[in-house]
């Protein structure tokens, strides 16, 4: 009985013990995460990851809902993105109609009353989304504007003052710290708007083809076309895809760009016929300024 006795005594001081050491893990967690005193900011894809940090310096902590190689077509957040919201300050959605804010948007938000939500399209002229299959014999539906407004530098230059503006709003204290950050990485932005005219000049097939289309900003602020496969998520018909092979033949295009997130087959179909190569470029890729650096040669390269 008092070997029993002892047994039980151990264990429970045991048991004491374990709890008294995970609470006060906790609570160093707690503490830990307040005396950082950086603000906990989400945003919806790597692109604005870059703009936030760049803006914010160490003054954030930056949490993507949808992370490099998932689609914005049909992320859904794990419980862990959903607590972090609920911690967070300020959420910086894109605000263009990205498919994965129009389904979670709402739901995200009430995990928090007190999130300052910062929309990145104030200020930007959207445009239609490019269709692939106009023409004589198949009904497209026209309408639809195009969500990618940070595939353009002068744009992504709107959506760096907006995410300012909004760390301003929350932290007044350091806005001299936050507009000189903003002017800095808005002059590197300014610069690669700068290379790419350069880069693109002189050259006159200005027509390109991609699987997704989400380089219409990219296309309107240089003068390109842009000839997408897919459109709304939706494959081509046969019909469709014969035109799409005759367009590329048309216009002399031997590489067709895809991006990682969707299946490449189609593109892989029409590179075939038409004697090309198909390359991938992430319009999501988090580092941004290199990303469209890197889309900027490889455009520069298939359109000579």
């Amino acid at each position: 009985m008092r070997v029993n006795r002892l047994a039980t005594r151990v264990l429970t001081a045991l048991a004491l013990l374990l709890i008294a050491v995970l609470i006060a893990f906790v609570v160093s967690c707690v503490q830990e995460e307040e005396a950082s005193g950086k603000i906990g900011v989400i945003v919806t894809i790597p692109p604005q990851a870059e703009f936030v940090e760049k803006v914010g310096g160490e003054n954030v902590d930056v949490t993507v809902m949808v992370p490099p190689g998932a689609s914005p077509h049909t992320y859904e957040p794990t419980p862990n993105q959903m607590t972090n919201v609920a911690r967070a300050e300020m959420y910086v959605k894109v605000g263009s109609g990205v498919e994965f804010e129009l389904v979670w948007m709402d739901r995200l938000i009430a995990q928090n009353d007190d999130i300052l939500v910062v929309d990145c399209s104030k200020g930007i002229q959207l445009i239609e989304m490019a269709g692939a299959h106009e023409y004589e014999g198949e009904d497209y539906e026209h309408g639809t504007m195009d969500p990618h407004i940070w595939m353009s530098p002068l744009n992504a230059r709107i959506m760096v003052q907006n995410i300012c503006d909004g760390l301003v709003q929350i932290d007044p204290d350091n806005r001299a710290y936050y507009e000189a950050n903003r002017d800095a990485y808005s002059q590197s932005l300014a610069q690669l708007d700068q290379d790419i005219r350069d880069g693109l000049y002189g050259v006159t097939n200005r027509t390109f083809m991609v699987y997704h289309p989400a380089f219409g900003y990219f296309a309107e602020a240089y003068e390109l076309t842009m000839l997408p496969i897919e459109e709304e998520g939706k494959e081509p018909t046969a019909s469709g895809l014969a035109h799409l092979i005759d367009q590329a033949k048309e216009h002399n295009i031997k590489v067709i760009f895809a991006s990682p997130q969707f299946n490449p087959q189609s593109a892989e179909v029409i590179a075939d016929e038409i004697g090309g190569s198909v390359v991938f470029i992430d319009s999501l890729a988090g580092d941004y300024v290199e990303n469209l650096r890197t889309l900027l040669g490889e455009l520069g390269e298939a359109m000579r």
